[in-house]
């Protein structure tokens, strides 16, 4: 993504965790408010990535099942039925990373408070932590109710 897009963005990350889920409601209402589209952005991380297994030979397998998992999670808070408002983004990489860069001209990037990263007992989680400190739009961090 970048700034050149003509109609207002408000990006959001989705990992399948409550606070994520809660995000994206939150992201919903406020488009509506605004007529910005939403960008649902999921994260695809082989394990491999980290070093936490043998090189992924057949990444097209860990790839569709992120696909399947990242459209259930939407389903599941959007119904089947996804408003024609959402664009769905599933990208390789690092989370926070990622989702900075998709932010990159939008008008707000949403993230959850905690997400499904390894270290959930962390007061505020790392994802959401590195965003608020390098997006380059204003970021709203959610907490599940």
């Amino acid at each position: 993504m970048g700034g050149n897009d003509s109609s207002p963005r408000v990006v959001v990350g989705v990992d399948g965790s409550p606070s994520s889920h809660a995000a994206l409601r939150w992201a919903l209402r406020q488009a509506e408010l605004t007529g910005a589209t939403v960008y649902a952005v999921g994260v695809w991380e082989p394990p491999s990535y980290y070093g936490w297994s043998a090189p992924v030979v057949d990444t097209s397998f860990d790839y569709d099942l992120a696909r399947r998992q990242f459209t259930e999670q939407l389903d599941e808070v959007l119904g089947p039925e996804h408003s024609s408002r959402v664009e769905e983004r599933l990208v390789l990489g690092n989370p926070a990373q990622v989702l900075i860069d998709e932010a990159d001209g939008a008008e707000l990037l949403v993230v959850g408070s905690h997400g499904r990263g390894t270290f959930a007992a962390a007061v505020l989680g790392s994802v959401s932590a590195r965003c608020a400190a390098h997006a380059t739009c204003p970021v709203v961090i959610v907490r599940s109710p």
